[in-house]
């Protein structure tokens, strides 16, 4: 419920221009998406990055969402559980109900799409654990991943998973008094009455980019994202030269 870019189709660019980068959706709302189409969309974009692609999924909570997609809202749990069980059903090349045949490509792994799941229910921990490589927090603290960090690893070993999970973090950004308006505007025009938390929790400034850095990967996040509140490319030059 907001005019940005799709995610798949502006990927699906960015794959076709790149090489080496990682490419994510954080978050794509997969309950308020086709499922079949959304498999074959993800297997598309996982070949034509040759495996670069993590699908970084969360059920959604705002009501607006679904209602303009016209998916119900408060199944929107339920269905996300029968749509990941169809999607990869799809992945693995399994006929679907009405075909004899696969109906997506084949993902570069051989078997499924990477995905990580967002969310703070003890559905996403179940999701993760069956389905997921790791989790994303979508924003926050270092506390609160920690939290998280513990609570998935301990799933992850009771179920036996081979390996560890991935885990990774975001915060918005926009480095420089004279960007703070723009995305300031940004940041309410999507959140609403929420905007002055996430613009206070935004990074501003240099130091507070790379101290954020710090206090994520303290607490065992393997990526930490951030996402450009005020679009520009000297914003990333910036963000660069703080971080790097």
């Amino acid at each position: 419920m907001y005019p940005t870019y799709e995610e798949l189709v502006t990927l699906g660019a960015a794959a076709a221009v790149t090489q080496r980068i990682g490419l994510m959706t954080d978050i794509l709302l997969a309950a308020t998406r086709e499922p079949v189409l959304l498999a074959k969309q993800a297997a598309t974009l996982d070949q034509i990055s040759g495996g670069r692609f993590i699908l970084g999924i969360g059920a959604g909570g705002r009501e607006d969402d679904f209602t303009v997609s016209g998916r119900g809202f408060h199944d929107r749990g339920k269905r996300l559980d029968g749509d990941l069980e169809l999607m990869h059903k799809a992945w693995r090349g399994e006929p679907l109900p009405g075909t004899t045949h696969p109906v997506t490509p084949l993902p570069t792994n051989g078997h499924s799409v990477p995905i990580a799941f967002g969310g703070f229910a003890e559905a996403v921990i179940r999701r993760i654990v069956k389905y997921g490589v790791g989790y994303t927090l979508g924003g926050g603290t270092p506390e609160a991943l920690a939290k998280q960090v513990t609570r998935v690893t301990e799933a992850w070993k009771e179920a036996g998973r081979e390996g560890k999970p991935r885990f990774w973090a975001l915060t918005y950004f926009a480095i420089g008094e004279e960007v703070a308006k723009e995305a300031e505007e940004n940041l309410t025009g999507y959140y609403g009455e929420y905007a002055p938390r996430v613009f206070g929790a935004a990074v501003k400034t240099p130091a507070d980019a790379k101290a954020r850095v710090q206090a994520f990967e303290a607490v065992g996040c393997d990526e930490f994202m951030f996402f450009m509140s005020a679009p520009a490319v000297e914003q990333a030059e910036r963000l660069a030269e703080a971080v790097l």
